[in-house]
Protein backbone atom coordinates (compact mmCIF):
# COMPACT_ATOMS: atom_id res chain seq x y z
CA UNK A 1 0.00 0.00 0.00
CA UNK A 2 1.40 3.40 -0.92
CA UNK A 3 0.21 6.40 1.03
CA UNK A 4 1.06 10.08 0.99
CA UNK A 5 3.14 9.54 4.15
CA UNK A 6 5.26 6.73 2.71
CA UNK A 7 5.80 8.35 -0.69
CA UNK A 8 7.32 11.40 1.05
CA UNK A 9 10.02 9.20 2.63
CA UNK A 10 12.50 8.24 -0.10
CA UNK A 11 13.50 4.57 0.08
CA UNK A 12 10.81 3.70 2.65
CA UNK A 13 10.67 -0.04 3.41
CA UNK A 14 8.43 -2.10 5.66
CA UNK A 15 10.41 -4.36 7.99
CA UNK A 16 12.09 -4.82 11.36
CA UNK A 17 15.04 -2.55 12.14
CA UNK A 18 17.43 -3.04 15.07
CA UNK A 19 18.93 0.06 16.68
CA UNK A 20 22.67 0.32 16.04
CA UNK A 21 23.84 1.66 19.40
CA UNK A 22 27.34 2.38 18.09
CA UNK A 23 25.86 4.95 15.69
CA UNK A 24 23.00 6.26 17.84
CA UNK A 25 22.68 8.75 20.68
CA UNK A 26 20.16 9.07 23.52
CA UNK A 27 20.73 12.39 25.27
CA UNK A 28 19.05 15.04 27.40
CA UNK A 29 19.46 18.54 28.77
CA UNK A 30 18.06 20.11 31.94
CA UNK A 31 18.40 23.57 33.47
CA UNK A 32 21.02 23.94 36.16
CA UNK A 33 21.20 26.64 38.84
CA UNK A 34 18.60 28.65 36.87
CA UNK A 35 21.29 29.96 34.51
CA UNK A 36 22.57 27.17 32.31
CA UNK A 37 21.93 23.66 31.09
CA UNK A 38 23.56 20.35 31.89
CA UNK A 39 23.69 17.85 29.08
CA UNK A 40 24.09 14.13 29.35
CA UNK A 41 23.63 10.90 27.51
CA UNK A 42 22.97 7.24 28.13
CA UNK A 43 25.53 4.75 26.83
CA UNK A 44 23.46 1.56 27.25
CA UNK A 45 20.18 1.26 25.35
CA UNK A 46 18.53 -1.01 22.81
CA UNK A 47 15.42 -1.21 20.71
CA UNK A 48 13.73 -1.90 17.45
CA UNK A 49 11.53 -0.19 14.93
CA UNK A 50 8.98 -2.17 12.94
CA UNK A 51 7.91 -0.14 9.92
CA UNK A 52 4.52 -1.07 8.52
CA UNK A 53 3.36 -0.95 4.92
CA UNK A 54 1.90 2.40 5.95
CA UNK A 55 4.22 4.49 8.14
CA UNK A 56 1.32 5.05 10.60
CA UNK A 57 1.24 1.29 11.23
CA UNK A 58 4.81 1.32 12.56
CA UNK A 59 5.83 0.29 16.09
CA UNK A 60 8.80 1.32 18.25
CA UNK A 61 10.12 -0.35 21.41
CA UNK A 62 13.21 0.64 23.35
CA UNK A 63 14.88 0.34 26.71
CA UNK A 64 17.51 2.40 28.50
CA UNK A 65 19.79 1.47 31.38
CA UNK A 66 19.82 4.67 33.47
CA UNK A 67 23.00 3.55 35.28
CA UNK A 68 24.82 4.28 32.01
CA UNK A 69 24.30 8.05 32.42
CA UNK A 70 27.26 10.23 31.49
CA UNK A 71 27.13 13.98 32.09
CA UNK A 72 30.89 14.42 31.99
CA UNK A 73 31.14 14.62 35.79
CA UNK A 74 31.58 11.37 37.76
CA UNK A 75 30.44 12.86 41.09
CA UNK A 76 27.23 14.24 39.55
CA UNK A 77 26.58 10.97 37.70
CA UNK A 78 26.89 8.99 40.95
CA UNK A 79 24.40 11.32 42.64
CA UNK A 80 21.94 11.07 39.74
CA UNK A 81 22.14 7.24 39.90
CA UNK A 82 21.25 7.34 43.63
CA UNK A 83 17.81 7.10 45.22
CA UNK A 84 17.66 10.93 45.20
CA UNK A 85 17.14 10.85 41.42
CA UNK A 86 17.05 7.67 39.29
CA UNK A 87 17.36 4.98 42.01
CA UNK A 88 19.04 2.66 39.51
CA UNK A 89 19.46 -0.10 42.10
CA UNK A 90 15.67 -0.54 42.24
CA UNK A 91 14.88 0.69 38.71
CA UNK A 92 17.64 -0.59 36.41
CA UNK A 93 15.67 -0.23 33.17
CA UNK A 94 13.42 2.36 31.56
CA UNK A 95 11.19 1.49 28.62
CA UNK A 96 9.36 3.13 25.74
CA UNK A 97 6.61 1.40 23.77
CA UNK A 98 4.81 3.22 21.00
CA UNK A 99 1.04 3.32 20.98
CA UNK A 100 0.72 4.89 17.54
CA UNK A 101 2.31 6.93 14.79
CA UNK A 102 0.48 9.91 13.36
CA UNK A 103 1.00 12.58 10.78
CA UNK A 104 1.08 16.05 12.35
CA UNK A 105 1.23 18.78 9.75
CA UNK A 106 4.23 17.92 7.59
CA UNK A 107 5.90 15.73 10.23
CA UNK A 108 5.40 12.53 12.16
CA UNK A 109 4.73 11.98 15.85
CA UNK A 110 5.33 8.70 17.65
CA UNK A 111 3.01 8.50 20.63
CA UNK A 112 4.02 6.07 23.33
CA UNK A 113 4.27 5.02 26.93
CA UNK A 114 7.51 5.95 28.71
CA UNK A 115 8.28 4.19 31.99
CA UNK A 116 10.84 5.70 34.38
CA UNK A 117 11.20 4.52 38.00
CA UNK A 118 8.11 2.33 37.60
CA UNK A 119 5.93 5.28 36.56
CA UNK A 120 4.39 5.19 33.08
CA UNK A 121 3.21 8.29 31.25
CA UNK A 122 2.14 9.05 27.67
CA UNK A 123 4.86 10.89 25.75
CA UNK A 124 4.81 12.18 22.16
CA UNK A 125 8.06 12.10 20.19
CA UNK A 126 8.34 14.57 17.30
CA UNK A 127 10.01 12.46 14.61
CA UNK A 128 12.20 13.40 11.67
CA UNK A 129 13.21 10.70 9.18
CA UNK A 130 16.77 11.56 8.17
CA UNK A 131 17.10 8.95 5.48
CA UNK A 132 16.99 5.34 4.38
CA UNK A 133 19.73 3.78 2.33
CA UNK A 134 22.43 1.16 1.86
CA UNK A 135 25.35 0.73 4.24
CA UNK A 136 28.88 -0.43 3.47
CA UNK A 137 28.12 -3.97 4.68
CA UNK A 138 25.40 -4.66 2.15
CA UNK A 139 22.55 -3.90 4.54
CA UNK A 140 20.01 -1.10 4.71
CA UNK A 141 19.97 1.66 7.32
CA UNK A 142 17.28 3.95 8.65
CA UNK A 143 18.18 7.25 10.32
CA UNK A 144 15.70 9.13 12.51
CA UNK A 145 15.81 11.94 15.05
CA UNK A 146 13.18 12.50 17.73
CA UNK A 147 12.62 15.06 20.47
CA UNK A 148 10.30 15.57 23.40
CA UNK A 149 10.17 17.40 26.71
CA UNK A 150 9.06 15.74 29.93
CA UNK A 151 8.52 16.94 33.48
CA UNK A 152 10.82 14.83 35.67
CA UNK A 153 8.35 15.13 38.59
CA UNK A 154 5.77 13.17 36.58
CA UNK A 155 8.10 10.15 36.73
CA UNK A 156 8.97 10.27 40.44
CA UNK A 157 12.27 12.10 39.90
CA UNK A 158 11.00 14.80 42.22
CA UNK A 159 13.91 15.84 44.39
CA UNK A 160 13.76 19.54 45.30
CA UNK A 161 17.05 21.38 45.70
CA UNK A 162 16.12 25.03 46.34
CA UNK A 163 18.60 27.86 45.92
CA UNK A 164 18.98 30.44 48.68
CA UNK A 165 17.97 33.35 46.44
CA UNK A 166 15.03 31.50 44.87
CA UNK A 167 14.79 28.94 42.14
CA UNK A 168 16.18 25.42 42.10
CA UNK A 169 19.45 23.64 41.35
CA UNK A 170 17.82 21.26 38.84
CA UNK A 171 14.94 22.32 36.58
CA UNK A 172 11.76 20.30 36.20
CA UNK A 173 11.65 20.20 32.39
CA UNK A 174 13.96 17.72 30.67
CA UNK A 175 14.54 17.93 26.93
CA UNK A 176 15.18 14.52 25.37
CA UNK A 177 16.91 14.09 22.01
CA UNK A 178 17.31 10.85 20.09
CA UNK A 179 19.50 10.36 17.04
CA UNK A 180 19.01 6.80 15.91
CA UNK A 181 20.46 4.61 13.19
CA UNK A 182 18.81 1.24 12.74
CA UNK A 183 19.69 -1.71 10.52
CA UNK A 184 17.07 -3.65 8.57
CA UNK A 185 16.96 -7.32 9.55
CA UNK A 186 17.64 -9.65 6.66
CA UNK A 187 14.97 -12.28 5.99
Amino acid sequence: MTTAATTKIPGYLAGTWDIDTAHSDVSFSVRHMMVGKVRGRFAAFSGQIVTGDNVTDSVVTASIQPASIDTGNAQRDAHVRSADFFDVENHPRWTFSSTGVRIDGHGLVVDGELTIKGVTRSVPLALEVNGIGPDDGGGTRLGVSATTTIDRNDFGVDIKLPLDGGGVVVGDKVQISLDIEAVLRQA
